[in-house]
């Protein structure tokens, strides 16, 4: 069987195999109108008719919400809660701005729909649901013509049993279903709500194009997709939450850097991934960092992913002057059509296009020398700029790196300066198609000592899909402090948790000697509104007092400590490919 990892990026489909003890690489230029062609056409050339395991990262997910082409979709909640969505946190990411309107959610008002029925905070039944009520919703959804519907209850975490009737009625009517229990079985009811609503809002797309690659694939392939938090999950999964694939694409790489620094005797990187259409960036501490708090295009997303911090500036972002004459670079991108003016269609000058007009790309040997890049055709474009920026050629190329470049340093020092971490003590981890030409003066702003880059750094992201774990994350709220709840307690809880995680990790073909439960707990100061994550192990009171200081400076063993979540990451490890180790050179001459 040959193993192959497939990573959809803006301008290009990455692909590594391995078939027995050989590796290879491919790359094709993605099919932004339908991202599986770009995949179907790297797998037939690498394995047609052959057996193959895939394990595929996509942008499907992500487009979606950030293009707004989602499924039409519904919400059920309680009666009088139909706008919570809407309501949120009431935070205003621009707070001085006189003419700030809030971006619509992602489910209109006229598609809310309130029933009769509550649980408790305790769990306990307040008011009976009205089934009644229930099916008048429904009939309203589908009469609405929506694809998909977001069931969100107060207090499911507690008591989903509301929640999961709701799903028995919905479930005759052949429209997708997302119930926030199964979703994100966790407190605070506005983040739960968005997560909801936007695995809704997203999966009847996934479910599509999944389901299409599936049909395609010989009879006996495994399809297995990325998630957002470093492993992957079978596709079939993946159609029912794809939220967890959100960040499918940038996971990959942040683990394929880990697995390769690890493997080079490197613990403490930062990564620097630059594509084509953007960059990301994570630093890694003898570990992945992950998180529970995000967002995207504004809406929370509160499932756990890696941190990873991405800037529109990649090898497609659009170099223009702004209203006032100066000069920008990006997050508008050419992606693959028309891509950069090398290319042969574009004709808005591109990095690319600047890193190639300085000669720091070889036009004849693009893409393993299957692209011939056009060089003649960019003076045209860099005269014309350059004239309105009153500048030479040259240093308007230069100009439009320096943009770029400046836009990475700052995303490097969000995840690290500004999070109390010193870049010096790091090695910058380079890879993306697009990385190795801009690294060493990124190492050079930051004072980083050392550049790692890895053999074959485009397609390291697909690598990382073929070294990934199978990761299933489980939460639940249980809100107690130090006095009211004991270590064997919690051990109890985590005990019904592991359970479910070893059915899933079984269902997903793996065994038991190979799974790994790992235990952690969300912990707070009492009177504190957010939780940090605290290993379950050991002293674990003492383990959060140290985290605490470790993070924000100062500990106070005189406050209670609350347990609000307990989390368990039920991790399986399949038998991973090997790095081939290759035999160093002489050290590098004296310039």
């Amino acid at each position: 069987m040959i193993i192959i990892g497939a990573d959809t990026g803006g301008t290009f489909t990455d692909f590594v195999y391995k078939d027995g003890d050989r590796w290879g690489v491919y790359k094709v230029l993605s099919t932004p109108w339908n991202p599986a062609e770009a995949v179907l056409k790297g797998l037939r050339h690498i394995a047609r008719g052959r057996k193959k395991q895939v394990v595929h990262g996509s942008t499907v997910a992500t487009n979606a919400i950030l293009e707004r082409k989602g499924a039409k979709t519904a919400l059920i909640t309680n009666r009088g809660f139909e706008d919570v969505l809407e309501i949120g946190r009431q935070n205003r990411s621009r707070l001085y701005d006189l003419a700030y309107r809030k971006e619509p959610h992602l489910i209109p008002q006229g598609l809310r729909f309130g029933v009769k029925g509550r649980i408790l905070n305790t769990g306990e039944e307040l008011e009976p649901l009205d089934e009644k009520d229930v099916r008048e919703a429904i009939r309203k959804v589908l009469d609405a013509g929506a694809e998909s519907v977001a069931v969100c209850l107060l207090f499911s975490y507690a008591n989903p049993s509301h929640e999961r009737r709701i799903g028995e009625l919905i479930g005759p009517e052949h429209v997708s279903a997302s119930l926030s229990y199964d979703i994100l079985s966790e407190f605070r009811e506005f983040e739960r709500f968005s997560t909801t609503a936007i695995n809704a809002y997203v999966s009847p797309k996934m479910r599509k194009y999944i389901g299409y690659l599936i049909g395609q694939l010989d009879p006996g392939d495994i399809l297995s997709i990325m998630q957002s938090n470093g492993g992957s999950i079978s596709a079939e999964t993946a159609m029912r939450e794809s939220v967890r694939t959100i960040l499918s694409g940038p996971a990959g790489g942040a683990v394929g850097a880990y697995e390769i620094g690890k493997a080079a005797g490197y613990e403490k990187l930062i990564t620097f991934d630059m594509g084509g259409t953007s960059t990301d960036v994570s630093l890694i501490d003898k570990g992945l960092s992950l998180t529970v708090e995000s967002s995207i295009s504004g809406y929370p997303l509160k499932v756990p992913m890696l941190d990873i911090h991405t800037v529109g500036a990649g090898g497609g972002s659009i170099a223009y002057l702004d209203e006032g004459g100066s000069l920008r670079v990006g997050p508008q991108s050419a992606g693959a059509d028309p891509g950069p003016i090398c290319y042969g269609r574009g004709e808005r000058i591109t990095v690319t296009d600047a890193n190639l007009y300085l000669g720091r790309l070889l036009p004849d040997f693009f893409l393993g020398g299957s692209m011939r890049l056009q060089a003649k055709r960019l003076e045209k474009y860099f005269l014309e700029m350059a004239s309105e920026v009153g500048v030479d050629t040259v240093e308007l190329a230069e100009g439009i790196l320096d943009v770029a470049n400046t836009a990475m340093e700052k995303a490097i020092r969000v995840i690290s300066v500004e999070r109390g971490y010193d870049p010096r003590e790091f090695v910058l981890f380079s890879f993306g198609g697009a990385g190795g030409m801009h690294a060493a003066f990124l190492a050079r702003l930051l004072n980083i000592p050392k550049v790692l880059v890895p053999e074959n750094p485009g397609i390291l992201s697909a690598i990382g899909m073929l070294m990934a774990d199978v990761i299933k994350d489980y939460s639940c709220t249980i809100m107690k402090n130090q006095f009211t709840t004991t270590g064997e307690e919690l051990s109890n809880l985590f005990e019904s948790l592991e359970d479910r995680g070893s059915q899933d990790l079984a269902s997903e073909g793996i065994s038991m000697e190979k799974m790994v439960m790992e235990r952690y707990l969300d912990m707070r100061y009492e009177g504190q509104s957010y939780e940090i994550i605290v290993p379950f192990e050991g002293d674990y009171i003492e383990g959060f007092h140290s985290l605490h200081e470790k993070t924000y400076g100062y500990r106070n063993e005189d406050k209670i400590v609350e347990v609000v979540n307990i989390r368990l990451r039920a991790r399986g490890i399949p038998e991973k490919p090997r790095f081939i180790k290759h035999q160093t050179g002489p050290e590098a001459p004296e310039p």
